[in-house]
Order: structure tokens, then sequence, then C-alpha cells
């Protein structure tokens, strides 16, 4: 794993995650997708309104100053979520533990919320390492793989000192 860093998405960073969440692979994985990754045009509207939004803090993760994902924090029916999608190409090597904990010391609320696919091992151990705790399952629908997959959710919750 090389440095990295979270950056506001900027104009530049667009087609590299349009690319990324068209991974076929990853939107297995990821499950909860755009219902149609290659529409270009739901991209561009989907993307400009979390970047529109003030209660979306959006960020492109970079390794040794090249794009390796994407990770956001925003609410959800009053919760704060976090959300991250890192590319194929900087799978395995800590890209997305160090992201997240870097997008958690940003996010001042607690508690805070994540969902993940059941069978996507990766992602779990990610949110363990960083203290997350699972708090529920359920059945829901996972566009990425065109059926119902288990879902959990895991919280992050403030440290007993307060922290």
């Amino acid at each position: 794993m090389g440095h990295i860093e979270l950056r506001r998405v900027d104009d530049d960073d667009l087609d590299a995650i349009f690319e990324m969440m068209r991974d076929r692979e990853a939107i297995a994985l990821a499950a909860f997708t755009a219902d149609d990754p290659d529409d270009r045009v739901a991209f561009d509207a989907w993307i400009a309104r979390q970047r529109a939004n003030p209660d979306v803090a959006y960020f492109v993760v970079t390794e040794r100053g090249g794009f390796a994902g994407s990770i956001a924090s925003f609410a959800v029916e009053g919760d704060r979520e976090v959300s991250c999608w890192i590319a194929r190409h900087a799978w395995g090597r800590g890209v997305a533990t160090a992201a997240l904990r870097l997008l958690v010391s940003r996010e001042p609320v607690r508690p805070l919320f994540a969902r993940v696919a059941a069978h996507n091992a990766r992602s779990i151990a990610v949110l363990e390492r960083i203290g997350f705790t699972e708090v529920s399952r359920d059945m829901a629908f996972a566009p990425g793989l065109g059926r119902e997959i288990e879902e959990i959710v895991y919280t992050l919750v403030p440290a007993v000192d307060g922290a």
C-alpha cells in the first residue's frame, strides 16, 4: 500500500469513477448498485446530485497520487452512513482500510452506519478492522445481482472515553 489520501471529487475524476462502478466483479460484490451501471446519463445525474448535496461528503481515494476509488459519508433517514468503492487495481493492499480510517477521522457524527452484502467478506473485514460492529441482517434487493440477498448493517459508535 502506498500513501493514501482523500480529496474532493473534481470533473476530471468522473470518467474513472464511472468506469470503476461498471466493473462486473466489483458490482457482484457490492451488490447494491445502480440499476444499470452502463447508463452514463443516469450516472452523471446521480453524481451531480451527490456533489451538490451539502449532506454528502464525497471523496476520491488516491494511492500515491493516482486514482484508487471513492468514499463518502451521507445521511439516510437521519442516520449517517459511509460507503467505499475501491478500484480493482487497488484491491487487497489495505487501501480501503486506510481510506475508511481517514473518512471516519473526518466524520464527527456517531453512530456511523455501513451496509454490506453478506457475501462480501473483504468489505466485512475492512469494517470490522476499523471497529464497526454488526447490528442487523435483512434481505434486500441487490440490483448488481438482480435478486434479493442478505444485507448486513454495521455501526461505529463512540469509544467509551467519548472519542
